[in-house]
């Protein structure tokens, strides 16, 4: 029994002699390892220099300048700073169709994009796709539609020569103005309002007046000219128009419209023709909406239906209306008074109200708009035309109608749904006129 203990007790030395001597070799093998870890460590930095990443680009740099070299002939790829701006111009719609660039057909917007191109204030592949550089017309006005201040917004160099664009227009286009605009600034979204022109024959309001009826000897009396301004002021305020353009619906929150005014001016005089000029402004138009709201003025002037039919047109009741005919109809001015408010005097920007330019407007809309609109009435006289053959007999009950016939020109198409409830329409309403 002696013996064994003794016997388990050198076996129990032994191993504790030989983990002693475990522990201090993993120990040294441990310190061995650090010290060669560092001394690697301190030849890699030694090694790796601060220039070497310098170097990598510079080869780089190297391979692009080859592969240009490789493209003898090119020209050098130059960089022009380009800003959101405005540009302001007018046309004469009588020979285009619309303002809206379409394939095969001529528009105004074509003739514009060809003279920024050859004038290099766009490139080529702003031409194709002049979304690419913010492109966005304030109003799409449709065939026959005239402009005195219509407005594009898009990014334009700051370099700009208005005078060698306007060498490269026809003369029924003219560009007045381009200003440089806030970055987000939108032609469209940014207008507040809108108002329109409608240009006639004062003989037009006579109900005794045919195409046959001698133009040069008419002279509109006093008390109808003013029985005729009641009848527009009833279009005036917060109504729903879905009987004043097509495929809308009297629920349709789109169809509630705000018209801020409707006139008529004091009648002017051309080659013993008398003419009156109408001039509505609203926040936004629909398709046919104006040339309806003329429409139906001319019908119960006329005779031909009392005005209780206004009243019933902004009901449920759906009616036919008639569009009279669009030679008259003409963008006038866009109202940007947010913008100005909050833009026009910050001292960076200027205001978009233009009267730095009015007097080459009026030029141009004596020599290239009004003698279109009356020149052509006096010689065809497409209004009379059309009180004797469409007006005087049309069927105001008829759901078909003209409605199908959407060849013809139109107001700037807005499709813009009223997002706002009557009450808030009204609460503008009120804003709007303290502004002016």
């Amino acid at each position: 029994m002696l013996r064994l203990l003794l016997r388990q007790n050198r076996v129990v030395l032994s191993e504790v002699r030989s983990c002693g001597s475990f522990a201090q070799i993993m120990s040294e093998a441990i310190d061995n390892r650090k010290a060669e870890v560092g001394t690697k460590r301190t030849k890699d930095m030694s090694y790796k220099s601060r220039y070497e990443g310098s170097k990598k680009r510079r080869e780089w740099k190297g391979a692009i300048e080859v592969s240009q070299e490789k493209k003898e002939g090119s020209e050098p790829f130059v960089r022009i700073k380009r800003k959101k701006s405005v540009i302001l111009l007018g046309y004469s719609g009588k020979d285009y169709y619309g303002m809206q660039r379409n394939p095969d057909v001529k528009t105004v917007e074509q003739e514009l994009l060809a003279a920024m191109l050859k004038n290099n204030w766009i490139t080529e592949e702003a031409y194709n796709f002049p979304q690419s550089i913010g492109f966005q017309r304030a109003a799409r006005t449709d065939k026959g539609v005239s402009a005195v201040r219509q407005c594009v917004s898009l990014k334009l160099p700051l370099d700009l020569n208005i005078q060698s664009l306007n060498a490269d227009l026809p003369s029924q286009i003219r560009v007045f103005a381009v200003k440089t605009v806030t970055q987000g600034f939108n032609s469209k979204n940014d207008c507040m309002a809108r108002t329109y022109t409608y240009t006639l024959p004062t003989i037009a309001l006579s109900s005794d007046s045919s195409s046959e009826s001698p133009m040069e000897k008419f002279r509109i009396p006093s008390e109808v000219l003013d029985k005729f301004r009641e009848i527009l002021k009833m279009f005036q305020g917060t109504k729903n128009y879905h009987n004043f353009t097509t495929k809308k619906a009297y629920l349709d929150p789109s169809s509630n419209r705000y018209i801020i005014s409707f006139t008529c001016q004091d009648p002017f005089v051309v080659e013993d023709v008398e003419f009156v000029e109408l001039r509505v402004k609203g926040q936004s138009f629909m398709m046919h909406q104006i040339r309806k709201m003329v429409g139906l003025a001319l019908a119960i002037i006329r005779g031909h239906q009392d005005v209780k039919l206004l009243e019933n047109a902004f009901t449920q009741t759906r009616l036919n209306i008639p569009r009279a005919p669009g030679l008259g109809l003409v963008l006038d001015t866009l109202h940007y008074d947010r913008y100005n408010r909050r833009y026009g005097s910050d001292g960076i920007h200027t205001p978009l109200t233009w009267e730095e330019v009015e007097e080459e407007i009026q030029k141009f809309v004596k020599k290239e708009i009004h003698p279109v609109i009356t020149g052509t009435e006096i010689a065809e006289k497409p209004t009379l035309d059309w009180l004797e053959n469409k007006l005087s007999t049309h069927d105001f009950t008829d759901q078909v109608g003209e409605d199908n016939d959407s060849n013809d020109e139109d107001e700037d198409q807005e499709e813009k749904p009223a997002e706002n409830s009557a009450q808030e329409l009204i609460s503008k309403e009120d804003v709007t006129l303290k502004t002016e």
